[in-house]
């Protein structure tokens, strides 16, 4: 394989970022962020949404250099990685759709037992509307804890993100909530 000036030059700022050279970091940011956003584009679809993928592609990537053993794999160590943070987007939105799915389900099933049922079904409605306020991962993390009954590790699991941020995610969410029933109640 031949290496180009370009390689070589990369390979340097990896060597330099290693040795914890900050100014070598934001030039192989600036050199590899449009490069980087293309490819999550590509994957994804929507520009804002590469842009968001590629900001923690590049948190990953800080966080890993200084193990990267050989600087020449760089390139295909940082498209692996922004391959796998569009991997794990698509996964948790088809997570998320699933469950607003569910969700819309379960509300018109209740809605259709009748007349007798009318307050219980109006109250379902102020909580649908309510949970449909909530950012996408309060939604998702609520739906998967109380709905699906999986336990904080196995909602961590399934949204790629932490337990202590399941559980932030589901004392947010409850608050939300709480607020948002207690103002269509007055």
């Amino acid at each position: 394989m031949t290496r180009t000036p370009e390689d070589i030059q990369d390979e340097l700022l990896v060597l330099q970022c290693q040795q914890g050279d900050r100014e070598a970091l934001r030039s192989l940011i600036t050199r590899w962020q449009p490069r980087l956003c293309r490819l999550a584009w590509r994957l994804t679809g929507e520009r804002e949404t590469a842009r968001d993928v590629v900001q923690d592609a590049w948190m990953a990537i800080m966080r890993g250099l200084g193990r990267l053993d050989d600087p020449a794999r760089f390139r295909p160590w940082a498209y692996r990685i922004v391959s796998n943070k569009c991997a794990d987007w698509t996964r948790r939105r088809v997570v998320q759709r699933s469950i607003t799915q569910n969700l819309q389900r379960e509300v018109a099933s209740t809605q259709a037992n009748g007349p007798d049922e009318t307050d219980s079904a109006n109250e379902l409605a102020r909580l649908r509307d309510a949970l449909a306020k909530l950012p996408e991962q309060q939604r998702a993390a609520l739906s998967l804890y109380y709905l699906e009954g999986m336990s904080v590790s196995d909602v961590a699991r399934v949204l790629c993100v932490a337990r202590g941020t399941v559980k932030s995610q589901l004392y947010n969410a409850r608050g939300r909530l709480k607020k948002a029933l207690e103002r269509t109640e007055t």
